[in-house]
């Protein structure tokens, strides 16, 4: 059997998936369950028919089995098929893949064996793990970062054919934040309730479908702390006060983080008054995100920005309970966005 180099991303596996090519093997391992789920459930849908899965089609817990009972039931030929498929759930609890590292090595050419490993990941360098990268896929489903779920939310809407601006993403994605099933949920009714004469996703859709407020949300804050609108910031955070879900302290640390983070780097760039040089830079998504940064550096020295960068890691540290007896996440919020502004 020709060997095949490990397909790394989640939209390569996906595509080759929905072309008719399945690997012998995959190990789908790692903290975000969402994308092994997808891979698992596509090919334990796809790969055979519902005719053929009643036959040659087998799902097992690894609480309930060994390796050497994974690696005997891959290796039978199809009774009714033209391949097996054996997909092993929850592979966490298996105690050992030692018994997995000859099969591995020389898997069943009729079979396909999904292991799926999540919460974690198999680490060092076994000769099981070679195998696998090998002659079959090894995927690691990494938790994306709070930064990247605005990202996630206009790919998953542009797939439906969807149109969502900026400020729209970014309210959905530090209303719900990192958990990718519900996210991924709420996108979908989201999509429902569009007509079909009209496939943009606004501010006011996004209000009415998921309920975050237009006006009062962390993109409008922090549109406000790049502004240095006292005012405005006040009010938001005191419209988060009297609605905790609208916004807290932990969906608001990373977006301020990263915010100043970039800040602090545009007083480093060569050309900051040329907004394409400056977003290439930033390795910002688009040029219409370089206003935020200029008016950011009009307002903030480098300075400030530093001792800021430093408050917020202050207040991270805080509301894990590190030297802070009880002030509550709402106070730190308010101390934070004081400290920024004044």
């Amino acid at each position: 059997m020709p060997q095949k180099q490990a397909v790394a991303t989640f939209d390569a596996i996906m595509r080759e998936l929905k072309s008719g090519e399945f690997s012998p093997i995959y190990l789908l391992m790692g903290e975000e369950s969402y994308y092994i789920d997808q891979i698992c459930d596509y090919i334990q849908t796809h790969a055979l028919t519902p005719e053929q899965q009643a036959f040659d089609q087998t799902v097992v817990f690894g609480a309930d089995v060994n390796a050497a009972q994974i690696a005997d039931l891959a290796m039978q030929y199809p009774m009714m098929s033209p391949r097996k498929v054996i997909i092993v759930k929850e592979a966490q609890g298996l105690h050992s893949f030692d018994r997995l590292e000859r099969y591995a090595d020389k898997p069943q050419a009729k079979t396909i064996l999904v292991i799926c490993y999540k919460n974690g990941v198999l680490k060092g360098k076994s000769k099981f793990l070679s195998a696998v990268e090998r002659n079959g896929i090894l995927f690691e489903s990494k938790k994306l970062r709070d930064w990247q779920l605005a990202g996630h939310v206009r790919a998953y809407l542009a797939k439906a054919k969807i149109e969502i601006d900026d400020k729209s993403a970014s309210m959905i994605a530090d209303h719900i934040g990192a958990d990718l099933n519900r996210l991924t949920s709420e996108l979908d009714k989201l999509a429902i309730a569009l007509p079909e004469d009209d496939r943009r996703v606004t501010p006011e859709v996004v209000e009415k479908n998921i309920g975050v407020s237009k006006d009062f949300n962390a993109f409008e804050l922090r549109s406000a702390i790049v502004n240095r609108d006292i005012f405005k910031a006040n009010q938001i955070i005191k419209y988060f006060d009297n609605n905790p879900k609208a916004g807290s302290l932990y969906a608001l640390l990373p977006i301020l983080f990263n915010y100043f983070q970039n800040l602090m780097l545009t007083y480093y760039a060569p050309d900051r008054n040329n907004q394409q040089a400056l977003a290439n830079y930033l390795e910002l998504r688009n040029v219409w995100s370089v206003k935020d940064y200029t008016a950011g550096a009009r307002n903030y020295n480098g300075k400030k920005v530093l001792h800021i960068l430093g408050k917020i890691r202050e207040a991270d540290a805080k509301s894990k309970g590190l030297d802070n007896p009880n002030t509550s996440p709402g106070d730190l919020m308010k101390e934070l966005i004081f400290f920024i502004l004044h």
